[in-house]
């Protein structure tokens, strides 16, 4: 006699991508909304080019573990889950009908991705007649035309996006894209209008640090686990996800997917500008303020940097008494308990004993890192204080040092050789230290503005600079920290 299965859950998102990103992010979070009752849907995954893992996730009947290591309140924390909620994995270059198929499913709402930051591009080649076009937001129009078709342009039929691309606006952008194709194939205004009508285009904001595959723990953890999973993905415990809604599909987001109920740090908001400036001033800015100097003490890794006294007590005083003022200053939807929190989490994050991320591959574009991360801060903290950061202001000079020898520096030509050049000049005695860094503070392509405009800069930054080569880093910190007010 033929037992009947279980009943499966529908499929309800269609899913971009398979790496280890989303499948220990946006899948961990669905897996753990459905294990607690609160989803019930699965999850379409699209290999989005040629190359991927839908084979290998097909093999593993689309089961993989995701294994979670961090510091909690500063004690170590290890969480194993593995994820079930994917139903299926297509690659649309070599199983094209069943990837167009996908849409005419009427349980389908959401459509999540990342295809990396060059994902959302646009390709002119694209055809709408391509199997597949090559482009990410060419294969969505291709799949939004067939959806328009299949419900006879049924508003309740479009769907909510929600892409993780690491860039700004992303949901704005891939929209854009996508109506830029539907002009350029020609496809009918009703089409275009219920674009615009029956989807809705979140931008988004992600935060965890996901690690992959754990090559060289991999026998450990399989013996560990009891079982071999080639698809194991590790990553810190820490996320955050704010995704931006409005209206319906805010309260539909929050009925259909409640993340906070299910104890997630995911936040529905009409604006992600504040936890982008949060994120980026606080976590970026922290890494970039800090790394250049660690690595001029000797110092390799953002864990061991953690455990140091000396820089521990650097990054405090530069996030506690620089950066959150002034976020609070410029920024009133931010509060300063949540702000407070957020930096407690970096800390941990950085003391991260399961992580090692080195300080050389932080400091890639350093330049243009500090310019988004750090100098805005410097401006802002001038323009409301009357005055100049100290540790910010140290961490410019420790750049301007960094830069110094080009064998360990990764940035654009002309940035290498204005510094070799202006360091030339100074080591030749051609200048003294003011002019280097007037000449350097000048160069307003590289920092968006001419700082030497900026009252008590320059003069500060070579005070500082003096320090360092009469003393060494270390000593200069020491010194800054035990004057700090």
């Amino acid at each position: 006699m033929q037992q009947n299965r279980p009943e499966q859950p529908d499929e309800k998102v269609l899913q971009f991508g398979e790496g280890n990103f989303l499948r220990a992010f946006v899948d961990y979070f669905i897996d753990e909304l459905n294990g607690q009752g609160l989803f019930n849907g699965r999850v379409a995954v699209i290999q989005p080019i040629p190359s991927g893992l839908a084979d290998t996730l097909n093999a593993q009947e689309c089961k993989y573990t995701v294994v979670l290591r961090g510091l909690e309140d500063g004690r170590s924390a290890v969480k194993k889950r593995q994820v079930t909620c994917i139903s299926r994995a297509i690659n649309p270059y070599t199983s094209f009908n069943e990837y167009m198929a996908t849409v005419r499913n009427p349980h389908l709402r959401y459509i999540v991705s990342n295809t990396t930051e060059a994902g959302i591009s646009f390709v002119k080649t694209d055809k709408l007649t391509s199997m597949p076009p090559v482009s990410f937001p060419a294969k969505i129009t291709v799949l939004l035309y067939e959806r328009f078709k299949f419900y006879k342009g049924n508003k309740s039929k479009g769907f909510i996006f929600i892409p993780c691309e690491l860039i700004d606006d992303n949901g704005t952008k891939l929209k854009k894209i996508i109506l830029r194709y539907a002009s350029m194939w020609r496809l009918p205004q009703g089409f275009i209008d219920w674009i615009h009508e029956a989807n809705c285009f979140t931008n988004t904001l992600v935060d965890r640090i996901v690690t992959g595959y754990p090559k060289d723990e991999i026998d450990a953890l399989t013996k560990e686990l009891g079982y071999k999973d080639d698809l194991l993905v590790t990553g810190e415990i820490f996320h955050f996800f704010a995704i931006e809604a409005t209206g319906d599909a805010a309260e539909e987001l929050k009925r259909d997917m409640p993340f906070q109920k299910a104890g997630l740090n995911v936040v529905l908001t009409d604006d992600v500008t504040p936890y982008k400036l949060r994120k980026v001033r606080i976590l970026n800015g922290a890494h970039t303020m800090s790394v250049l100097a660690a690595h001029l003490c000797g110092i390799e890794t953002v864990g061991e940097m953690a455990k140091d006294s000396l820089f521990a007590n650097f990054l405090q005083k530069g996030i506690y008494n620089e950066v959150i003022p002034t976020i609070l200053k410029t920024e009133a939807r931010l509060d300063p308990q949540d702000l407070n929190s957020f930096a407690a989490s970096v800390f941990d994050r950085f003391a991260n004993p399961y992580i090692k991320h080195y300080l050389l591959s932080i400091a890639l574009n350093s330049v243009s890192k500090f310019t988004a991360r750090v100098l805005p801060t410097i401006l802002e903290f001038y323009k409301h204080m009357d005055t100049l950061p100290p540790v910010l202001t140290l961490s410019f000079a420790a750049l301007l040092v960094f830069y110094k020898n080009k064998e360990n520096v990764s940035d654009d030509t002309e940035i290498l050789e204005t510094f070799s050049t202006e360091w030339g000049r100074f080591e030749s005695e051609t200048q003294d230290i003011g002019a280097l860094v007037a000449a350097i503070c000048a160069k307003t392509e590289f920092w968006g503005t001419n700082l030497t405009s900026l009252p008590g800069f320059c003069e500060k930054v070579s005070l500082h600079l003096k320090e360092i080569n009469a003393n060494g880093m270390r000593h200069t910190i020491e010194k800054l920290l035990g004057d700090y007010a």
